[in-house]
């Protein structure tokens, strides 16, 4: 039986139905897991077999069977090291079927089928009597129910369900408790991912428009490796506040709640950016504490554990708020059943008796909803503005006619400030449509733009005004876009509008090239990096279901990742691979580039970085990947707005640096799909 996924091509912007296994989605899932990142996270493990063993000691001293409860198990990991540590029984529940049937494996392979029962289902189905999921309510409530926001994937709920139906009273839990910290910074970086800031650009000043300025924006939580944000490019206002906590071995409520914490200003400037983090304690004294801050507030930086399944979170204020060094505020968090959200007031036990809850940011003005974090960050980019406008100014024609093919882009704009008289637009959505008006009047355009919801392939010279355009341009962006040559959609886009050009229309940019470098990752080759034995524990068979859910298709694609967050090293130099001129239609015939790249530098080679670079004219170029030329040690500085492709290889190669061995590799683009087809191996000269 056959699936169909419907959509649109992302790079051809053509309906696209195409057929899958019925099995598609099943290998995806699993493929897509990142559980090997879990399990290669020694110090969670071993903070968490800390707390069991220590529980289970607990419950032995007061006489008592130890029968556990392990919602949300994964591989049994945890189900068994609590019976290697003297449990006696063990319920471990697990919703994910293909994880389950997993865990069923891994459990028989080491031996443990006798004490630990595999439960298929969410842990709010799990039924206690004698013919029942359970014959008794544990006494030892285990659980990694969490995600960066702490209660995002539905720990609270969970919680909630378990003390009331499936754990006795005066249970003992792993991690016994949670606390949530939080601190107010003042940040140009963070800030503009969430405020579009006034620009001034050779001469040209873009406002933004008040809609925007007094938005509160999104209410979702911004998860981000604040480990690679420099203390450097924030300056904290608060000192470091815990923020609440929650003792798991005690009935757990999902309802709302607020709570403060009072603080004197550790500095003077403008409050807008909360950062958080939370860590566990694994026993009721604290003294096992499994901790998520940045690697920056560890007195050895270098020293901190990485993990990607748990990082940190940046909340954005509704309202900038001023902040006067030695001033006594305070800063209020709310919560309900899965998700956090912050306001900062001035500290009055007067006030803080009658004032109503902080409301949930909610976006008004619509560009929130249009424009991603990162698009925020993209737009607000002052030396990437330059580049568009030198560009702009060195091709643009007074009398001309201007078609800007991207999404929410603010290039028309620019265009006509910069003396386009005629700019057209091709706006993907409604919502899209009405952010950039509002961007228009914000800065006095209020003629010489029209803004059309039209596809290119449905463009015709009559929505045009019967006249020919002279410039092509786009960034490009699109929202559909998720890995770097799915921008090529612009090429797709010139093609179709190939009748409407002039003879000697400019098309900006007027290619594009996609970029290469084997590197070895800091970390991120531990998402993919298969366990064997984990703890002490076989977990095989959960690598054998990966591979075999990466071998059904995703083992020769490549993946997206914000590698700004992930550092690496590059081996080779970085290379362009395949150019596309956009001066000329997509062709009909495949493209194909072969070749390889020497390991100039030794370590560890995981896999391969794409990324693509636009030429907007012969001499100014945009990146979407490197931003600057690799150091002699392979240091990478990556643009931080936009994602590029991975490659893992299947097997790291270990590099000597000495030019002996490469990287060879072989890329075909299909025009009729728009896939960039790869394949990659690394050996001896």
């Amino acid at each position: 039986m056959k699936t169909f996924c419907g959509g649109a091509n992302p790079t051809t912007g053509a309906p696209d139905r195409e057929e899958e296994s019925e099995e598609f989605d099943y290998h995806q899932e699993i493929a897509r897991s990142c559980y090997a990142d879990m399990l290669h996270d020694h110090d969670r493990n071993e903070k968490y077999y800390e707390g069991i063993r220590g529980a289970v000691a607990r419950l032995k001293a007061r006489g008592e069977t130890v029968i556990v409860l392990d919602i949300g198990t994964g591989t049994g990991l945890l189900s068994m090291m609590a019976v290697t540590a003297g449990a006696d029984l063990c319920y471990a529940v697990e919703v994910f079927k293909p994880m389950a049937e997993a865990a069923q494996n891994i459990v028989q392979r080491n031996g443990f089928s006798d004490q630990i029962k595999i439960i298929n289902k969410h842990s709010s189905d799990v039924s206690v009597g004698p013919d029942a999921d359970m014959q008794t309510r544990a006494n030892l409530l285990i659980t990694e129910l969490f995600d960066t926001e702490l209660i995002g994937e539905g720990a609270l709920p969970s919680y909630e369900h378990a003390h009331r139906h499936l754990v006795q009273e005066r249970c003992e839990a792993v991690p016994h408790r949670a606390t949530v910290y939080a601190q107010l910074v003042e940040s140009e970086l963070l800030w503009g991912w969430t405020q579009l800031q006034p620009t001034e650009v050779g001469g040209l000043r873009l406002l933004p428009p008040p809609a925007v300025s007094r938005c509160a924006g999104a209410h979702s939580v911004c998860d981000v490796q604040l480990s690679q944000v420099s203390p450097a490019s924030f300056t904290p206002l608060s000192p470091v506040c815990s923020m609440f906590s929650v003792d798991f071995s005690k009935p757990v409520s999902s309802a709302f709640q607020t709570h403060s914490s009072q603080f004197v200003a550790r500095g003077s400037g403008r409050g807008q950016v909360v950062l958080s983090w939370w860590d566990l304690h694994m026993d009721p004294a604290g003294d096992v504490v499994c901790s998520m801050a940045p690697s920056w507030m560890y007195a050895d930086p270098k020293g901190a554990p990485w993990r990607d399944h748990w990082m940190q979170s940046v909340y954005f204020l509704p309202e900038e708020s001023p902040v006067t060094e030695g001033a006594e505020l305070r800063l209020t968090v709310c919560h309900d059943a899965y998700s956090l959200w912050f306001s900062v007031q001035p500290h009055s036990q007067k006030d803080q008796q009658t004032e109503a809850p902080p409301p949930r940011p909610n976006c008004t003005c619509q560009a929130h909803l249009v424009w991603t974090r990162p698009r925020f960050g993209e737009l607000n980019d002052r030396r990437r503005t330059e580049r568009y406008v030198q560009a702009l100014r060195s091709v643009l024609k007074e009398d001309g006619v201007c078609l800007s093919v991207s999404d929410g882009s603010l290039l028309p704009v620019l265009a006509h400030l910069l003396g386009a008289k005629k700019v057209y637009s091709l706006e993907n959505s409604r919502m899209s449509k009405q952010v950039i008006e509002q961007v228009m009047e914000a800065n006095g355009v209020t003629a010489g733009v029209e803004l059309l919801e039209i596809r290119a392939d449905h463009l015709s010279r009559n929505d045009l005004g019967d006249q020919q355009v002279s410039l092509l341009m786009g960034e490009p962006f699109f929202s559909t876009s998720l890995l770097p040559w799915h921008s090529l959609f612009f090429w797709y886009c010139r093609s179709a509008l190939s009748g409407l050009l002039r003879p000697d229309a400019t098309i900006l940019p007027c290619s594009a090239s996609l970029h290469v470098a084997a590197v070895e990752f800091q970390d991120l080759w531990r998402i993919r990096a298969p366990c064997g034995r984990c703890e002490g524990f076989d977990v095989s068979p959960m690598d054998e279901m990966v591979q075999r859910s990466l071998d059904f298709r995703e083992s020769r694609e490549a993946e997206p990742h914000p590698l700004w967050e992930y550092p690496c090293r590059a081996l080779t130099p970085s290379a362009a691979v395949m150019t596309f001129d956009f001066t000329q239609c997509v062709p009909t015939q495949p493209i194909s580039s072969q070749g390889s790249l020497p390991l100039v530098r030794s370590g560890r080679c995981h896999g391969v970085v794409l990324w693509m670079e636009y030429q907007l004219t012969d001499d100014i170029s945009v990146s979407t990947g490197l931003t600057a030329p690799i150091s002699e040690q392979g240091g990478c500085e990556w643009s931080r707005h936009r994602k590029q492709a991975v490659y893992f290889l299947r097997s790291p190669w270990q590099s000597s640096g000495d030019g002996g061995a490469a990287l060879s590799y072989s890329f075909t683009f299909e025009p009729g799909s728009g896939d960039v087809r790869m394949d990659f191996s690394v050996g001896a000269l």
